[in-house]
């Protein structure tokens, strides 16, 4: 629990006790941030699982219109439940640009990337990001490469190829679809280390609410799309979009932020390796989708690299 500038206390502002890649804090503690983060993996695979049964319906612009507005009036309810802490001057241009890039850009440019190309391919390209994340924190947040965060990066990343090769033996796909998802990629690592420093001075609703809304003005320009669609739309679909913004949107960017806050940008942006293999695990069991083979042995390398990156030697005494 951290006292804020306005007098108020806030659970999703870190204090170095907080911290989880330094091994610190309580065992509560601890449990609730396992838990965080295990809800917002699961949350983020299904979101890949409702954008494919989405969109062949839905036009990107308009999913991801539909999906961050109801988004930003969800998160509203949690930030207004109390005086919120409003960002200072000096931290309106990082909000700006996780909300221009990570909320508006890359829902747009994945949306889209999906309707092009296969989900193997899609989540292979996306988890560029991650490593983008781990390699820049250590430039701009000043944080560790160890041996066994670059050791989980690569068997982690093995594992995510090995799972898009199951799903991607026919080469399905185009060229366009390929860039919009290095476009999403590259948009999710500057939205995470953008958000990073926020957290340390904000609570996490204040931030999502906020980048979250900054993408649906993003994302304006195709409000006649999602009109047209809400018109012609069965209840299912309204449905699916609602749950996007309600389930993969403001809870779990709440629950991402929760964790960013109490650990590294690098090894917290890495446990999403995972979710293509959650994913697909969760399409098997509601569309029927049944898995390659390949799946399972890369859904294995997938966790082991996580582990990898959890790794770190006892901490030394510092010198005073």
């Amino acid at each position: 629990m951290t006292t804020l500038s306005d007098g108020t206390t806030s659970p999703l502002v870190a204090t170095p006790g907080d911290h989880i890649g330094s091994g610190l804090g309580s065992g509560g503690l601890q449990w609730r941030v396992l838990l965080a983060l295990a809800v917002t993996l699961v949350l983020w695979a299904s979101a890949f699982v409702a954008i494919r049964h989405l969109g062949k319906d839905v036009p990107a612009g308009a999913l991801s219109l539909g999906r961050l507005l109801i988004a930003s009036i969800a998160l509203s309810f949690l930030v207004f439940r109390r005086r919120p802490t409003w960002p200072k001057r000096r931290d309106w241009w990082l909000l700006i640009i996780c909300g221009v890039g990570w909320f508006g850009i890359y829902n747009l440019a994945l949306n889209e990337a999906e309707r092009r190309i296969d989900a193997g391919t899609a989540a292979l390209v996306v988890q560029i990001g991650p490593l983008i994340v781990a390699l820049l924190a250590t430039v701009f947040l000043g944080e560790r490469m160890t041996r066994w965060l670059l050791a989980g990066m690569v068997v982690g990343f093995a594992g995510v190829v090995i799972i898009a090769r199951g799903f991607s033996g026919d080469g399905s796909g185009d060229t366009v679809g390929v860039w919009l998802t290095v476009l999403a990629a590259v948009t999710y690592a500057i939205g995470v280390l953008a958000q990073k420093p926020l957290l340390g001075r904000m609570p996490g609703p204040e931030v999502t609410w906020i980048a979250c809304v900054i993408g649906t003005v993003v994302c304006l320009p195709w409000t006649g799309d999602l009109v047209e669609v809400v018109q012609v739309a069965d209840a299912s679909t309204l449905l699916w979009i609602a749950y996007l913004g309600i389930f993969p949107t403001a809870i779990a960017f709440t629950t991402w932020a929760f964790v960013l806050a109490r650990g590294d940008a690098g090894k917290v942006s890495l446990t999403s390796f995972l979710v293509p293999f959650i994913a697909t695990l969760i399409a098997w069991a509601l569309l029927s989708e049944v898995p390659p083979a390949l799946t399972f042995v890369g859904g294995g390398l997938a966790i082991i690299g996580v582990l990898l990156t959890r790794v770190s030697r006892a901490s030394r005494p510092t010198p005073r």
